[in-house]
């Protein structure tokens, strides 16, 4: 168990350079994980999103009912900045249909698990991190086909209320079940020990989408790389500072505002993989957008929070400086 839990650790410190070895190895060797389709592939997002409900506590649901002015500025910048900032791009970049639709629904879709661990490395707001993609999660069932339907239903067609259903399953069902197991056992030592291990299958999991995307449309990713890769960038980067300064604008705490920047900009698109094999299976390149955000998310929030630290760095230094200077000047 203390080797499964060390390995856990290294994932969840790696979880950007792991995903992006596994991605490009999954394109010279896609075979290894040409079993990540279909089913298997709702499965593994349900074993992730149930790793997410295994951390949830009756305390976390306090907080959000402490916090609804927070939860609401929070649900407000998850759902209106990521899909908007998705649609204006398409038209600004006049990205092809396909991928327009592939950027516009990793836009719709709730916060992602990873964003939980990132606002922990930079010392953000962690209950209110856990808070957000809760919130953001549980309304996922109704905003995501709702603002895809809004968006996207004018140049292609959404089925809403089967979209609506397959986020019922892979999300809010496992989550619930986790949740439910954390409620029965959470007192127990060796519940206590295999929770050590979550992380590291999380981290999996998302490796597994990553990689049966990647399988599935390795090719088409690198023909039409730079352009995807433009939309997300721009997408995942705008999200970031459109979070950081909603937080401004509601006159958060530093570590909230590290928080909300990072929730907003870090989206869950292993969901929106699996949506777009689902609902869209005849249009390849929108799970190929989703699985580019899957890579590059986690490798922008990882970055992000190293800018987060080596600004509290910066400043503890200057501090230092500064109050080394003035004790000398009084001497």
């Amino acid at each position: 168990m203390r080797f499964l839990q060390a390995v856990s650790a290294w994932l969840s410190k790696w979880t950007p350079l792991f995903i992006a070895a596994v991605a490009v190895g999954t394109y010279f060797a896609p075979g290894a994980f040409a079993w990540v389709r279909g089913d298997t592939q709702t499965a593994v997002l349900g074993v992730i999103m149930l790793t997410m409900g295994m951390t949830l506590k009756g305390e976390d649901f306090r907080i959000l009912a402490s916090r609804p002015q927070d939860m609401v500025v929070g649900a407000l910048a998850q759902f209106t900045f990521m899909p908007l900032i998705a649609w204006i791009l398409v038209r600004v970049l006049g990205l092809p249909r396909e991928v327009g639709v592939g950027l516009m629904l990793v836009g719709c879709c709730p916060g992602g698990v990873s964003s939980n661990i990132m606002s922990f490395l930079c010392r953000g707001d962690v209950a209110f991190s856990v808070g957000m993609t809760t919130v953001s999660t549980l309304a996922a069932p109704l905003m995501t086909p709702l603002l895809m339907l809004w968006l996207a239903g004018e140049t292609v067609k959404v089925d809403a209320i089967g979209m609506f259903k397959s986020i019922l399953i892979v999300t809010i069902a496992p989550i619930a079940l986790g949740y439910a197991l954390n409620a029965a056992f959470e007192s127990r030592h060796g519940y206590r020990e295999v929770m050590k291990v979550m992380p590291g299958v999380a981290v999996l999991g998302l490796a597994c989408i990553v990689g049966g995307v990647v399988s599935a449309h390795g090719e088409s990713i690198v023909k039409s790389g730079a352009l995807i890769f433009a939309g997300v960038f721009l997408h995942n980067s705008l999200g970031y500072v459109l979070g950081y300064l909603s937080g401004v604008a509601a006159r958060f705490t530093q570590p909230k505002r590290r928080t909300i920047s990072i929730e907003v900009g870090m989206q869950n698109a292993g969901l929106a993989t699996v949506l777009a094999g689902k609902h869209f299976p005849t249009m390849p390149e929108v799970a190929v957008a989703s699985a580019v955000s899957c890579v590059w998310h986690s490798v922008s929030g990882a970055l992000l929070a190293g800018v987060f630290n080596a600004a509290d760095a910066l400043a503890q230094r200057l501090a230092r400086a500064h109050s080394s200077r003035h004790g000398t000047a009084e001497k």
